[in-house]
């Protein structure tokens, strides 16, 4: 017998309530981890590591995106970067609370995040400049659109901590792809707003292969084992793939062309 299938044996209990069941891989049907002592081998180190990109990449939209209040063309525009701004920074308080109770490592993982400048990012993505206000409209819709799908991922996962922070996080992700899509649209439509229908395209160009790439290798190894724990629940190509099908759609009712998903690729 595995590992995973003998610690599953002694874990299981019986009418757990809803939410505190694991639904999917090697623990399925058994309550979820409350803390890290009562992980198995190797599922912490993979959940620092998952948890230490995503930490990066809320602070680092922090970074990149207060430097835009000043630009933003409208009022409504500047309340509701303010707002974006505010979110991002508490998801990151949020996954870095949940990396200090995995110790000396969680602990060093939020000390690296704090210090982060510009260009410091673990996601590429994070560290492309923002060069006009339509690159922050292109990144809350294509770049906030994989920061959604990941939390999906995530959402009622086998670590309870981080399945309890994510509803929230969800939500606000969602507002932050509605306020860039409403962006682009204007950009595509009004033509006393800022931009234009090519600058648009441009933007989508330039954002839509570092989207593609921030959902990581194909096969990886990695990935499936963070489904095996229930830590995720897709591996990097099925969210791709989902990913793709809902930002073409997007892309295509802002009339705008889907580029080809092999162009500009970093990461294969």
């Amino acid at each position: 017998m595995s590992q995973a299938s003998s610690a599953a044996r002694g874990r299981r209990a019986e009418r757990l309530p809803i939410g505190r069941e694991i639904t999917w891989g090697a623990f399925r049907g058994t309550r979820k981890f409350e803390s890290p002592s009562e992980l198995p081998a190797g599922y912490a180190d993979m959940l620092v590591k998952i948890l230490h990109a995503q930490a990066s990449s809320e602070i680092m939209s922090v970074l990149t995106f207060r430097d835009y209040l000043d630009r933003a063309p409208t009022l409504d525009d500047r309340w509701a970067l303010a707002r974006v701004i505010a979110d991002e920074m508490r998801h990151g308080m949020q996954v870095c609370r949940v990396l200090d109770d995995f110790g000396a490592p969680g602990k060093a993982v939020v000390a690296q995040v704090m210090a982060m400048r510009l260009g410091e990012a673990k996601m590429d993505a994070f560290n492309e400049p923002l060069e006009s206000w339509g690159d922050l409209l292109a990144f809350m819709t294509l770049i906030d659109r994989v920061g959604d799908f990941q939390l999906r991922n995530f959402e009622e996962g086998s670590y309870a901590p981080l399945a309890r922070a994510i509803p929230l996080m969800l939500h606000e992700e969602q507002l932050h792809i509605a306020i860039g899509v409403n962006g682009m649209r204007r950009m595509v439509s009004d033509a006393e707003y800022y931009g234009s229908a090519a600058e648009a395209q441009a933007l989508v160009d330039r954002w839509y292969p570092r989207a593609l790439d921030m959902f990581g290798h194909s096969g990886s190894a990695a990935s499936r084992q963070a489904i095996e724990w229930g830590i995720k629940k897709w591996d990097n190509d099925e969210v791709r793939t989902m990913y793709v099908d809902e930002v073409g759609q997007v892309i295509r009712d802002l009339g705008l062309t889907v580029p080809p998903p092999d162009r500009g690729r970093r990461i294969a």
